[in-house]
């Protein structure tokens, strides 16, 4: 089956997410976006006719089938494609840590645009600090401590979030650190002493083949200031 993604194409954004799950995969997929224009991506989402319409991007077709939702996406590609356990419990523990991770990225997103994403981040600046400074001080290491407890706990004594196998749930955790360092440079520099687990199960999935090769190749869309993660200087204290 060749899968299409439908994600904005100049962003890595919650898309970047499926990305690597294809890439890690080695499946058949299209970036429909960056190859066509944002025109098939706005039919779909204007289709009145679609008995289970997506709410936005990221958007991925199986076949017939239309499914919504990073973290909705990731689990029917962890079934897939081997990146998620056989047993029911693993695959909802890896769901539970997904949704996590969803969390986390809407924190990260308001420390740029804590008031409203219709507005310009120079609108909302002085707001912006604020919000970079609790999430720096606060939210970040709760969020990091909580991954590391994960890696430290897992009862398997593996190098992965869950049981003793590559998942979705480490692919997430690489992107999500990867954009961590382009957009706090410094917290994060302090952050990797304290969090030896999480930096080396992100390393660890930069250093796989596919992964590797799909970060040298024009498929892979570097951060940037439309995105999620954006480096702000005056952000990072």
């Amino acid at each position: 089956m060749r899968y299409e993604l439908y994600y904005w194409g100049e962003i890595p954004g919650r898309g970047e997410y499926v990305r690597l799950a294809l890439e890690e995969a080695g499946a058949d997929y299209v970036d429909v976006v960056r190859k066509e224009g944002a025109a098939p991506l706005m039919r779909i989402l204007r289709d009145e006719k679609l008995e289970h319409p997506p709410f936005a991007p990221p958007i991925l077709k199986a076949g017939k089938q239309i499914i919504a939702q990073t973290a909705n996406i990731l689990m029917f590609l962890g079934a897939r494609h081997g990146l998620a356990p056989a047993a029911e419990a693993g695959r909802l523990w890896t769901h539970q840590l997904q949704l996590t991770f969803s969390d986390f990225l809407v924190e990260v997103h308001d420390t740029h645009h804590p008031i409203a994403s219709g507005l310009y981040y120079e609108d909302q600046k002085p707001e912006a600090h604020r919000r970079a400074v609790e999430f720096r001080k606060v939210r970040l290491p709760k969020y990091l401590g909580y991954f590391e407890r994960v890696l430290e706990n897992n009862s398997r004594g593996s190098r992965h979030l869950v049981g003793g196998k590559l998942t979705y749930a480490d692919l997430s955790l690489f992107q999500t650190v990867a954009g961590l360092n382009y957009a706090f440079p410094k917290t994060m520099k302090r952050a990797a002493k304290k969090y030896p687990l999480v930096m080396g199960a992100h390393e660890r999935v930069a250093a796989r083949p596919r992964i590797s090769a799909y970060r040298k190749s024009d498929r892979w869309i570097d951060f940037n200031e439309m995105g999620i993660f954006r480096h702000y200087p005056e952000l990072d204290g």
